[in-house]
């Protein structure tokens, strides 16, 4: 059994998907420093030096009980939503461009020989009936 896991271990797909995680963790982190560090701060000195991060709407505010406990604000976070819609964006597009220039490096498959049309196919059938 040691031998057979061993072996499927050892099999490229499970290497090649293992290095797709740890790189898909990478680029995830890139891809959000991106959006938050660049694109965002871009993003708001266009639409007047709104702060997208900080952006949310609160439903109810932080509050104390008799005890001393906090209970933390209830918000909708708008603008942490934003930047993850960016993101999800920005890896969208860059795993198009990907796959897009995989496919351009892939050996063109051969077509298959082109047999007859169905036009000369009955006309053959239609010569042997007169036959």
């Amino acid at each position: 059994m040691l031998k057979e896991f061993k072996n499927f271990i050892m099999t490229g797909n499970v290497v090649e998907f293992a290095v797709a995680v740890i790189m898909a963790g990478a680029i995830g982190a890139v891809v959000i420093g991106f959006v938050g560090d660049i694109i965002m701060p871009v993003v708001g000195h266009f639409s007047g030096g709104m702060d997208f991060s900080s952006m949310a709407y609160t439903l109810d505010e932080a509050s104390k009980k008799a005890d001393g406990t906090v209970i933390p604000a209830n918000v909708i976070a708008l603008g942490k939503w934003i930047n993850t819609i960016i993101s999800l964006l920005v890896v969208g597009f860059v795993m198009f461009l990907i796959v897009k220039s995989y496919n351009k490096m892939k050996k063109p498959e051969v077509a298959a020989a082109a047999g007859p049309s169905q036009e000369e196919l009955l006309t053959q059938i239609r010569d042997l009936l007169k036959k």
